[in-house]
């Protein structure tokens, strides 16, 4: 090849490689998730630029960042209004044996989209998304391989709203091993001494009478069936799904063989005393091994306190109300942190548990006070006539003019929030006025209501 045929052969490989270079196809998105997946929409129609679509951003994120703490099991209804971004964080804590259970359930729109996504918190501000909740049935179950704190962020699409049932459940990932009993049967637990403090008690004992069944907690594959030891007639039982391996002693009769495939519910034997249990009543001796042996019982019973339902009565619910003594609002649902509620504060209710109800302060605070100090704004606090014009405010915030006060306007008030008040007028329009502007009685004559 000549010298010529180089050079143009080298040329035209030099433009074949540099337009690959630049007509490369960028690759698709791929959402991990049907929230992830929701805000790509919105940016690909250019609304996540407006100022609803930022504040939905921003959120998301501020339920992870500023979670409220609860304990399950836990139940509350929420509201969310389809004028507002709305976005709720739970935090809490869960322990490896236990499953996460979340149901959500729609009390007023069905057609809407709701998200329901789990997060590990790994470090502080690090949030892992660990599961999501079917964007249909909007059920999430998971199961946490260590014990840590996770956050449950809940939030509906944009310009949609309505009542949420949100309930929170940590529960067993075992059936009970033993047919007809509870963990209240267990009579001796994790950590016992044995042999007169040699050792300790590596599983729980479940006390029952001889030949109740034992059943298999779990699906899997005996590994071994068989006397061994101080264990007496002992089955070893893979679990499959958590690759851990359940121990089953001092049984009475074993009724499955090594090798044997066995589903939840199935029966491995009956309840004895064999080996070194002989002086005892009988019992089976429970214990779960996953490097090393590991306490059954947050497999075996729920942890954290019961489940406490939330009534019918959703009064309230999504309302502006007023506080009608001086009080306190906690800022979690445990009560540990805590803000003072003066007399007449303004607050609107977002949400409610068995005996609390969630309010919004104007200036964006949320927590939990009592349902006693709430009060209806159907009945004013006082009425005002304006002797001259004034200004009315959107919210409690001088620079939020909307309308004017016009003279000789009747206007009730309703609450205050710091150094401004609530009114509506005669045409049923809310607004603020600052209380500068109520107490100049220059301007205004008033009348309580009897």
């Amino acid at each position: 090849m000549s010298r010529l045929h180089i050079t143009t052969f080298l040329v035209v490989i030099t433009i074949l490689f540099t337009s690959c270079q630049e007509e490369k196809v960028p690759s698709a998105f791929k959402p991990r998730n049907d929230h992830e997946a929701y805000q790509h929409s919105l940016k690909q129609a250019d609304l996540l630029n407006t100022a609803l679509g930022i504040d939905w951003v921003e959120k998301a994120q501020k339920s992870l960042e500023s979670p409220i703490n609860i304990s399950p099991s836990y139940e509350e209804v929420v509201y969310a209004d389809e004028k507002e971004a709305t976005a709720i964080g739970y935090r809490f804590q869960a322990k490896r044996g236990q499953k996460v259970q979340v149901t959500v359930a729609k009390l007023s729109v069905e057609s809407l989209k709701t998200f329901v996504d789990l997060f590990r918190i790994d470090s502080p501000g690090k949030f892992r998304h660990v599961a999501s909740a079917n964007i249909k049935e909007l059920l999430l179950g998971f199961e946490p391989r260590r014990d840590a704190d996770y956050v449950l962020r809940f939030q509906p699409e944009l310009l949609r709203g309505g009542q949420f049932k949100i309930t929170i459940e940590n529960v067993p990932t075992l059936t009970f091993p033993v047919a007809g009993k509870t963990a209240s049967a267990i009579g001796s637990f994790w950590g016992a001494d044995r042999d007169g403090g040699k050792r300790k008690h590596e599983g729980v004992d479940i006390f029952a009478k001889r030949g109740t069944p034992i059943i298999a907690p779990v699906t899997g594959y005996i590994r071994f069936a068989g006397e061994r030891g101080i264990g007496g007639k002992v089955v070893w039982l893979r679990d499959s799904k958590r690759s851990q391996s359940l121990y089953f002693a001092h049984m009475n009769e074993i009724m499955v063989e090594k090798g044997e495939r066995v589903n939840i519910g199935d029966t491995l034997g009956t309840v004895g005393n064999t080996g070194n249990a002989r002086t005892t009543p009988p019992h089976l001796h429970f214990g779960i091994y996953q490097n090393g042996a590991t306490n059954p019982i947050t497999h075996l019973k729920a942890q954290g306190s019961k489940l406490k339902i939330v009534s019918d009565d959703l009064e309230y619910l999504g309302e502006l109300v007023r506080v009608n003594r001086a009080s306190r609002m906690s800022i979690n649902s445990n009560g540990k942190q805590s803000i003072r509620l003066n007399k007449n504060q303004i607050a609107k209710i977002i949400g409610i548990n068995h005996n609390q109800y969630k309010v919004e302060l104007p200036d964006g605070n949320i927590g939990y006070v009592n349902r006693n100090i709430i009060t209806s704004l159907y009945l004013p606090i006082e009425i005002l006539y304006a002797e001259q014009d004034g200004h009315l405010l959107k919210k409690p915030d001088m620079h939020s003019t909307y309308a004017f006060v016009d003279t000789d306007e009747r206007l009730s008030i309703l609450g205050r929030d710091k150094d401004f008040w609530l009114i509506q007028n005669t045409e049923g329009k809310l607004g603020w006025i600052t209380d500068d502007f109520k107490n100049a009685r220059q301007n205004f004559t008033s009348d309580t209501p009897k």
